[in-house]
């Protein structure tokens, strides 16, 4: 009678232990990074399959396709839906980010104009010319399936000569300024390029005393 007590307990204490150990040492790995992809580029009107693969504090990783919420920084370039697609709407970029409960990953995606044939290059005031110390915004026009886009902030700037003295241009933005010093005219060349054709506009513009 006594040695079917000490069987019962044993066994007892066995299913006992067993049950605890899967429930108690077992656990789910925690996520602990997320890497998003691909950071690439696509044209205006195309789209993309984002994905995100997990890291976990066990050191596995997996791709992770539930509970994920998408964001765009900035949607009117490249808007994303609930299952991580990607729309280009117009030329620039956007940080495409993926979060997993407090978990956060991110990538770039850069649109493109889709057919474009040739870029216009017009100052924002309509201006020729300005004075030395002051500072004018350059505007570049595509177009693209005979239709007209701001590609202002796709382009690259950049002015021919490329040194000019006292003036310079922001080559994102196309923002060009001067400073104070000199008194002589000085004639150049502003150049809008479009990284991904080659294909570039141009503008002769002057600064004076």
């Amino acid at each position: 009678m006594h040695g079917w007590r000490i069987a019962i307990v044993s066994v007892t204490l066995l299913i006992f232990a067993v049950g605890f150990g899967c429930e108690g040492f077992f656990v789910d790995p925690v996520l602990t990074g997320l890497t998003v992809g691909p950071a690439t580029t696509i044209q205006t009107g195309g789209t993309l399959q984002m994905s995100v693969v997990g890291t976990y504090d066990d050191g596995s990783q997996k791709k992770v396709t539930k509970n994920v919420f998408w964001s765009s920084a900035a949607p009117a370039i490249a808007s994303i839906d609930t299952n991580g697609k990607v729309t280009g709407g117009q030329p620039g970029q956007s940080v495409i980010t993926a979060a997993v409960e407090t978990v956060t990953g991110s990538a770039t995606v850069t649109v493109t104009i889709a057919g474009l044939t040739s870029i216009q290059v017009t100052s924002q005031d309509g201006f020729s010319s300005i004075t030395y110390g002051s500072s004018e915004q350059f505007i570049a026009t595509g177009t693209a399936n005979g239709q007209k886009v701001n590609v202002t902030n796709s382009v690259t700037w950049s002015t021919n000569p490329q040194s000019i003295p006292n003036v310079s241009i922001d080559s994102t933005t196309g923002l060009l300024t001067t400073t104070s010093g000199l008194t002589n005219l000085v004639q150049f060349q502003v150049i809008a390029t479009d990284p991904t054709t080659g294909i570039s506009g141009t503008m002769n513009f002057a600064v004076h005393q």
